[in-house]
């Protein structure tokens, strides 16, 4: 019903900076890079490619389990026909192209092994680079987050595409790497994480919070009323539903940063919980994804709580369940 969307996208606006963050923290541990191109990726890529084989077989093989055992779905999202031997056979094999719904989460991973693979590239540049010019980097980055928006608005300006394709600056349906391809995506947040940790804001916390605070609101603001206007002009189409909660938009961005630059400021003295919560984030992540399958099946049958609170317990159960 009406109010529990608006809840759920009122939650879900909000904690759209966590995967951002996530990705800015891999800019803080991987840089600067102190080794040969191939001493890296020996030492990386094995931390992300075997984890990333092993949910791929593991997922589908626990979601059909899971089906098997509750024979029905809360939501229509797990069909029978899709979790035979066959079909979850076939999923595990077509891994090697890309993820499915069973293994939603491990589109990050395939997504951090490109991360990786550059991450040497931009360390030597990084050794050498002064403020400045991390700086000119990040202003066409933030370029980049501002063009999903412009390809929105295009078309209201008369643009009507080219050869079918509707792509801008140079993207057609025979080149899909546009004018700023190479400043875009992921690889923003760990510059800019990078960049936060090597030249530290030497603000106060006044400054910080009156800066932070209507950066966070404005971005969560854009972010929240975006995606229901988007969802009445684009009723069911997952990919247009998705650009105004994209990782990689200004308004995401901004709540992003707001969040960064706060924490950095905390000075939160080391505990044995956090350093365990810490290292379990990985593997909670990767884990996670059947777990709140299965716990939002169970709760949401619940009537007689608030959605809010429904996705606070499936949140929650679903952490410790993983965590475990």
């Amino acid at each position: 019903n009406s109010v529990s969307f608006h809840i759920a996208v009122a939650i879900g606006s909000f904690v759209r900076p966590c995967v951002p963050l996530f990705a800015m923290m891999s800019g803080i541990l991987l840089f600067p890079v102190k080794t040969d191109l191939a001493t890296f990726y020996k030492k990386r890529m094995s931390r992300i490619i075997i984890p990333l084989i092993f949910w791929s077989i593991a997922l589908p093989i626990a979601f059909a389990t899971y089906l098997s055992v509750v024979q029905t779905s809360a939501n229509g999202l797990l069909a029978p026909e899709n979790y035979t031997f066959q079909a979850t056979f076939t999923k595990i094999v077509n891994s090697i192209f890309n993820f499915n719904y069973d293994t939603t989460p491990l589109w990050y991973m395939y997504m951090l092994i490109g991360i990786y693979l550059i991450i040497p590239i931009f360390g030597v540049w990084l050794e050498k680079a002064s403020k400045k010019d991390i700086q000119i980097f990040l202003g066409f980055w933030i370029v980049t987050l501002i063009l999903p928006y412009v390809k929105i608005a295009a078309p209201h300006l008369g643009y009507t595409g080219n050869f079918g394709s509707m792509g801008i600056l140079g993207v057609s349906t025979w080149n899909e790497f546009g004018t700023f391809y190479y400043f875009s995506g992921f690889i923003g947040y760990i510059i800019l994480a990078y960049y936060l940790v090597r030249f530290p804001l030497l603000w106060s916390w006044k400054k910080t919070i009156t800066i932070a605070t209507p950066l966070f609101l404005v971005g969560y603001a854009i972010t929240l009323a975006g995606f229901l206007v988007t969802q009445k002009h684009y009723p069911g189409s997952y990919e247009n539903l998705e650009i105004i909660w994209y990782f990689c938009s200004i308004n995401v961005a901004m709540m992003t940063f707001a969040v960064f630059i706060i924490f950095q400021k905390l000075n939160i003295k080391e505990s044995k919980t956090l350093k365990d919560w810490s290292a379990g984030t990985f593997g909670i992540f990767l884990a996670h994804f059947v777990i709140v399958q299965a716990v939002s099946d169970l709760i949401f049958k619940v009537e007689y709580l608030n959605t809010g609170i429904k996705v606070l317990v499936i949140a929650s159960i679903s952490f410790v369940l993983s965590y475990l």
